[in-house]
């Protein structure tokens, strides 16, 4: 459920212009240190943007020279405040990957200097990450004697491997962009000042030529698919959704479009568009 937040936002910034929602980190006085209002407002405006007709793609940035140094530790020490249970209670770092790893929509992430910790795990869900050459990356919880958050040992073995997971996880270190990319842990690697319009520049690609509805169901299909143990109920679905493009507006509009050598229009929108019968959507958002 979203988290009740008043507006206008104060640790982040949220703007929609081209189809495109910008959600901006937005505490460059403290380098963007991670805090609960920082998560409760993340959690509103990826909730928002995906709800938005007019929000097609999610360029997730920052304000200031990093995107985040982790969690504020300026009051000296971890900020786990709760209202109920600890059985119950979320840590702020999961909550934010957890709505984009739900999200319809894809995000990208635009990251410049410092992304460590929190700063980090929120971003392992986004679809795409990209790097400055000034970025640098820790995952410190061995370091401080803490434990990992945002789901990070579910979602980085993923990207990377568990050998470099372990590297990374279980010293702690340092490391910058040319590593990252290597690892598969970032998708580019851009200068500073270029790194953000890159991220507008795939955002528009996506925009331009695909489909919304077909983005959708393969981001869904990668999150929720692609870990099975088998191939055989992942085949179940590709049949039935390969069945039905017959009659798939898109479809006929993406096949239509190539023979006639122009760019597609397509007419179909997400959710209304998405097959109601795949198994996430019977299941509710959560995972």
């Amino acid at each position: 459920m979203t988290a009740e937040v008043p507006l206008p936002y104060t640790a982040i910034s949220y703007a929609v212009a081209e189809r495109i929602a910008t959600v901006s980190l937005n505490r460059p006085e403290a380098r963007n240190g991670y805090t609960l209002t920082m998560a409760n407002e993340l959690e509103h405006a990826f909730l928002a943007a995906d709800a938005d007709p007019e929000v097609q793609i999610v360029a997730f940035t920052s304000v200031g020279n990093d995107f985040s140094v982790g969690a504020d530790l300026s009051g000296g020490g971890f900020d786990v405040t709760m209202t109920g249970s600890t059985q119950d209670w979320q840590e702020p770092a999961g909550r934010c990957s957890k709505t984009i790893y739900t999200m319809n929509k894809p995000v990208i992430a635009a990251l410049r200097g410092v992304s460590v910790g929190g700063g980090i795990t929120i971003t392992l869900s986004c679809d795409f990450r990209l790097a400055s050459t000034d970025s640098r990356f820790s995952f410190p919880f061995s370091r401080r004697g803490i434990f990992p958050e945002g789901a990070s040992v579910w979602y980085l073995p993923r990207l990377v491997g568990v050998s470099k997971a372990s590297d990374w996880m279980l010293t702690g270190r340092l490391f910058g962009a040319q590593e990252a990319l290597d690892a598969g842990l970032v998708t580019s690697v851009h200068e500073p000042e270029g790194v953000l319009e890159a991220a507008y520049e795939l955002a528009r690609d996506l925009i331009a030529n695909t489909s919304e509805v077909s983005t959708a169901v393969i981001k869904q299909m990668l999150n929720r698919l692609s870990a099975l143990d088998s191939p055989v109920p992942v085949h179940a679905v590709d049949s039935r959704l390969i069945a039905s493009t017959p009659g798939h507006s898109d479809a006929v509009e993406g096949v239509t479009s190539f023979l006639e050598k122009r760019p597609p229009h397509f007419p179909l929108t997400v959710p209304e568009g998405i097959p109601a019968w795949l198994p996430w959507m019977q299941t509710g958002p959560t995972p």
